[in-house]
């Protein structure tokens, strides 16, 4: 039987840690976080939490992944520490909104900022329309056509060989990291003004404390409310770093390898996320920031050294940015699908594997299809919303994962062992049910809906666990997991 090959070196897993994380978020959320903190100083902090986290999520990963080196990565951690049921849950929700959604998104971000160069690719030309209601605008458009025509492209290369689509990650994740730095240096020189430095750095840095009525003083529980509401962009545009995990049946030396990735390829985009947003508050005041033409921060920057191209460099930034995202994202997912698939709980057909190139060929399809229709259906953003909360929860039950492990599990080997345990993984989980308690009581439009699309999963659940002594899956020993 024909399994996953060993394909994928170090530069190759850096590059789908990086790829993956770097989208179009970076060039945009910082308005959205910036209305919410209304501060220069909180929207730096802010960013500062969301690499904190990473960071740390980064570290406690790579003790996981190191351990249990096996195609599905989070799923697999889920599956060994909690039980099959919270593995499928997880697993569940990444194909019906977290991955295929936010490939869905990222591909129409590519199609959309394409029309800035080539205007007949719009949303608002439709080759066939269905209906409107409310947010849910269902049809083809030239743009979520480009959309799907570039999934399907990214399928097929992904398809062809695991090193068709590392190629491709290394070059655009290359390309969006210089773009981002060209555009940290712009920031940082040509586009900077007095205006904006003097404005964000002057009085109006410390003035976060002074935000309620005149003289009074705004309090450290209100600051953190802020900070934790703001977390909502910043880690969803910090985001995916986890994806190499589902490749590491795929990678070489992965108890060297995964860990290095892991924590270099997240802690290096971080730092770049800062950099701009200091870039960003170097160009422009802070109101500039907020009320930016549709959050694009960016072009806002380029703008003012490019006037009359700065549009369309930004867009061939993004352009280049989200191409290599959803190749990232494409190559990734569909590994979970096809660890699932083998387990006994996904479609039987997601885990075979192309005799000649030993690809998930399958699950590659059956994500890239599902990922379409959400095109068409004009509902990603939203249920992307939604699932906010519900991803959260499952970083924290991956991190809880740590505890459990090394307790059940002593005894197994552990090349790598994240470094700040146990202090660190447990601020962790102090922050993220922090911040999921703020979006309960402040934004509930951003949590019950995920958690009810969660709960599908539990019906799917016991429908393909049926007939399967203990619950489908029977615990392994954690040494079955080394090459």
């Amino acid at each position: 039987m024909s399994e996953l090959k060993r394909s994928l070196g170090f530069p190759s897993a850096i590059a789908i840690v990086m790829g993956s994380m770097i989208g179009s978020g970076i060039f945009i959320v910082s308005a959205d976080i910036a209305r919410t903190v209304d501060s220069p100083a909180l929207l730096i902090a802010a960013w500062l939490i969301t690499g904190f986290m990473t960071l740390v999520g980064a570290l406690a990963y790579a003790e996981l992944a190191a351990m249990m080196p096996k195609a599905g990565g989070q799923y697999v951690f889920l599956r060994e520490s909690l039980g099959p049921l919270w593995g499928f849950l997880y697993g569940w929700a990444l194909f019906l909104v977290i991955q295929t959604g936010t490939i869905a998104a990222v591909a129409v971000g590519f199609a959309k900022f394409l029309g800035i160069w080539m205007p007949s690719i719009s949303g608002s030309h439709w080759v066939f329309h269905f209906f409107k209601a409310g947010s849910v605008d269902i049809g083809l458009s030239t743009q979520n056509l480009t959309a799907i025509a570039l999934i399907l492209l990214l399928t097929v290369v992904n398809t062809v060989g695991v090193k068709a689509g590392a190629w491709i990650q290394n070059v655009f994740t290359s390309a969006k990291v210089l773009a981002l730095l060209a555009l940290i240096a712009i920031g940082f020189t040509v586009a900077a003004t007095a205006q904006a430095i003097h404005a964000n750095f002057g009085a109006h840095w410390s003035a976060f404390w002074r935000m309620g009525a005149p003289g009074t003083h705004v309090g450290w529980i209100e600051i953190l409310k802020l900070l934790l509401i703001a977390q909502v962009g910043s880690l969803f545009a910090a985001d995916a770093w986890n994806n190499v995990t589902f490749t590491a049946a795929e990678v070489h030396n992965p108890k060297r390898n995964l860990p290095l990735a892991l924590v270099l390829g997240a802690g290096t985009v971080i730092v770049l996320y800062v950099l701009a947003n200091f870039a960003y508050l170097t160009s422009l005041p802070l109101g500039a920031i907020q009320h930016a033409a549709e959050d694009r921060v960016g072009t806002a920057v380029l703008q003012q050294v490019f006037s009359g191209t700065g549009a369309k460099w930004m867009a061939a930034a993004i352009m280049i940015s989200t191409f290599g995202c959803a190749n990232g994202l494409v190559l990734a997912g569909a590994r979970v699908y096809f660890a699932m698939s083998e387990d006994g709980l996904f479609f039987k057909q997601a885990s075979r594997i192309h005799p000649k190139f030993l690809t998930p060929a399958r699950s590659l399809m059956i994500q890239g299809l599902w990922a379409s229709l959400l095109c068409i259906s004009g509902t990603y953003n939203q249920l992307l919303d939604y699932i906010i909360f519900a991803e959260l929860l499952f970083y924290i039950l991956t991190i809880s994962s740590l505890f459990i492990l090394r307790r059940k599990r002593a005894e197994a080997p552990r090349p790598y062992r994240a470094w700040g345990y146990p202090a660190l993984p447990a601020l962790y989980i102090v922050l993220a049910l922090g911040i999921d308690a703020v979006l309960l009581k402040y934004k509930p439009d951003y949590t019950w809906p995920g958690l009810l699309i969660v709960a599908t999963g539990i019906p799917v659940y016991f429908f393909w666990a049926r007939g399967k002594v203990a619950s489908t899956v029977e615990p392994k020993s954690v040494a079955q997991y080394h090459p």
